[in-house]
């Protein structure tokens, strides 16, 4: 095999599709039982990042792979089951389901003094198999290891449940009980409108302020706006002050929900997408907090000395980016950061490349497809790279540019504006 491709959700399959356009041979190696990545996992009852809840905050048209768009029976913004049947109907469409091992987990990927690369792999039935490679393209996502904050003083004497996100599935299984959840990511203003549906309260304890946007700003999704002309036209200072004063006439202030206001400009941050939470509120389904400060008995105490009786506690505070297989340092530089040429490719070891590894304000489709394209042509002898020490100056520039806007956090190192992203990777 010239290609050992990792994981066969949406970047894995646009990665397959792209090395099979190519002629490259490649296997594609993934560690469920069928495609579609975390968004199958709901309906199949598998643990991970989804829920049964779950839809998508991008829409169908941009989130749809570029030739086959999904189908015009699916309402603007998908429910994960509606999105996993699309990816394996793509699968199916694109002809590369029998290039994919299922059940398949990667275990381990070292490159040789000769430049292969060995993979092994552990199947269903725990055989272990080493394979050389002369590339290898990690498409597994970066929702990996569930982040727990610092244990609260009395959390080990709760009388309740303390649970993360990756263990949440569905609201009902919190019926009639008081749930604190704690967020104000994705996951967190998803699973907190949830549950309010079916808990007797639910409190959502936030420590500090995100920006909340709707999936549409005068009726025109998010995603159309990021990739729009009128919009990348315009200097960041400007779309900054477009999407503000958007916000503040169709919804106000933050504080006026009893939420803290973000303690920064918006796109200096990930930014959460939600049509709910607001009126959930409103509506009184869902009561805001302060941080966790302690537990006692049976309640929650919150910084500003409040305190509710609390069932369950379930922690949405973001996943850690981990690749326990590959070589150490690798994504992940000394100073936590993502290290890659373009996001896509190590430069201190050659023949790795990543697709999917970003954090657009949007849909990530177009960017994946884009970098499928590139390492296709990379891998079948059609596209070079420049020198090692060009790609680490490159990558120091991004890293640099980035921290200034973002900040030096890890998930700000995938941070990507997708229109002028996807001009650097036509260029490549």
């Amino acid at each position: 095999m010239t290609v050992c491709l990792i994981g066969a959700g949406l970047s894995g399959l646009a990665a397959a599709r792209a090395l099979k356009a190519e002629g490259v041979d490649f296997v594609c190696l993934e560690q469920a039982s069928d495609v579609g990545g975390i968004w199958r996992r709901p309906q199949a009852g598998e643990r991970g990042p989804g829920y049964l809840s779950l839809h998508l905050n991008t829409n169908k048209r941009l989130t749809g792979y570029a030739d086959h768009p999904m189908p015009e029976s699916y309402p603007v913004y998908p429910r994960h089951s509606d999105f996993a049947a699309y990816l394996r109907s793509f699968a199916e469409w694109a002809g590369v389901l029998d290039r994919i091992e299922l059940e398949t987990t990667v275990e381990s990927v070292r490159r040789r003094d000769d430049g292969t690369w060995t993979v092994v792999g552990r199947d269903a039935h725990g055989t272990r198999t080493a394979r050389e490679f002369t590339r290898v393209v990690v498409a597994s996502g970066h929702n990996t290891e569930p982040v727990l904050p610092p244990a609260a003083p009395g959390s080990d004497r709760f009388k309740g449940t303390i649970l993360h996100a990756l263990d949440y599935r569905d609201g009902s299984d919190f019926a009639g009980r008081d749930v604190v959840v704690v967020g104000l990511g994705a996951s967190a203003v998803d699973i907190a409108a949830d549950v309010s549906r079916h808990a007797a309260r639910t409190v959502l304890s936030v420590r500090r302020g995100l920006h909340i946007l709707p999936k549409q700003v005068f009726g025109i999704p998010l995603d159309d706006i990021a990739e729009a002309p009128w919009w990348t036209r315009m200097s960041l200072e400007e779309q900054r002050r477009f999407i503000e004063q958007a916000l503040l006439v169709s919804r106000g202030r933050l504080r006026d929900y009893g939420l803290p206001e973000p303690d920064h400009r918006i796109f200096s941050s990930a930014v959460t997408i939600s049509d709910e939470i607001l009126t959930r509120i409103r509506h009184g389904a869902v009561t805001p907090k302060p941080a966790i400060d302690s537990f006692d008995g049976d309640r929650v105490v919150f910084a500003d000395g409040t305190s509710v009786r609390a069932d369950v506690v379930v922690h949405c505070t973001g996943y850690r980016m981990a690749y326990p297989f590959l070589p150490t340092g690798c994504p992940i530089g000394p100073q936590g950061s993502v290290e890659l040429y373009k996001r896509v490719v190590a430069p201190d070891h050659p023949g790795l490349y990543f697709i999917g590894l970003v954090r657009p304000h949007g849909s990530v489709t177009r960017i994946v497809e884009a970098q499928a394209r590139w390492v296709g042509r990379v891998a079948a002898g059609r596209a070079s790279l420049p020198e090692p020490e060009v790609m680490r100056k490159e990558i120091a520039g991004y890293l640099a540019a980035i921290a200034g806007q973002y900040g030096p956090a890890q998930g700000a190192s995938i941070q990507v504006d997708v229109a002028p992203y996807l001009e650097e990777l036509r260029h490549e």
